[in-house]
């Protein structure tokens, strides 16, 4: 009787002795995961990302070109100029197109503009001025994108190129520029204009550089010169250019 009381007793504590170990168990595991949280494997995710940003940027810079500088504006136009002999670039809008000649004794602007078109500035701009009976003016918007596209190029001045010669004749491609404290009368490297005025514009003669003229699309702008406007002369609908260049 003593034994099986003993027997008894041995059973017992051996079912409360598993008990207590899967007891033990499942809360060793539960403090486990709360002490030691399994963390996603971020870092080759990271990696990767990082890895695509800098290609994007290498692209970027490699399309792009160097971030243009005043000090070395000259010389890089200079050379630009050399290495690219186009003179014939397509503006496109919705009303048509107008093809303009860029005259090669004006090299500065003539690289300028042509360095503009190959990293797609102008693409996505706008003719945001119109003034009837006198100009459109084009390469601005009020997209942040275009400036951004200004900042990743450069802040920088064009030196006038009057000693060409060329006249504000309707159809005269002209840059425009700033008037504050611009005594030498610079171009801006991003704004342009097409002189609409039947009679010209002589009065813009030795004040802007013209660097090209219409070749083809005048009554495109004839139209564009036609479209209503705010009281800054800003199309109350917007007027979206591309570019390209042509042979």
């Amino acid at each position: 009787m003593r034994s099986k009381f003993f027997l008894i007793m041995i059973l017992v504590a051996a079912v409360f002795a598993s008990c207590e170990d899967k007891k033990s168990s499942s809360q060793n595991e539960v403090e486990s995961m709360l002490e030691e949280p399994v963390q996603p494997d971020t870092a080759r995710v990271d990696n990767t990302k990082t890895e695509k940003m800098v290609e994007a940027e290498v692209e970027k810079e490699e399309r792009e070109g160097p971030l243009l500088v005043q000090e070395e504006l000259i010389p890089f136009l200079t050379k630009y100029a050399k290495e690219h002999d186009e003179n014939r670039v397509r503006i496109k809008t919705r009303f048509g197109n107008i093809d303009v000649e860029l005259f090669r004794d004006t090299p500065l602007h003539r690289a300028n503009f042509l360095y503009m078109v190959n990293n797609d500035y102008y693409d996505g701009t706008f003719f945001h001025r119109v003034s009837e009976g006198f100009v459109i003016q084009g390469g601005n918007s009020d997209n942040p994108d275009t400036n951004q596209k200004r900042h990743r190029i450069g802040d920088y001045l064009i030196p006038s190129e009057f000693e060409a010669g060329h006249r504000h004749v309707r159809g005269a491609l002209a840059a425009a520029k700033y008037s504050e404290q611009n005594v030498s009368k610079a171009s801006s490297p991003y704004e342009f204009y097409i002189v609409q005025d039947p009679g010209g514009a002589p009065h813009l003669n030795n004040d802007h550089t013209v660097f090209g003229r219409v070749i083809s699309g005048m009554d495109v702008v004839d139209e564009i010169n036609k479209v209503p406007t705010d009281g800054s002369e800003w199309p109350l609908r917007n007027i979206h250019i591309q570019m390209e260049i042509i042979d």
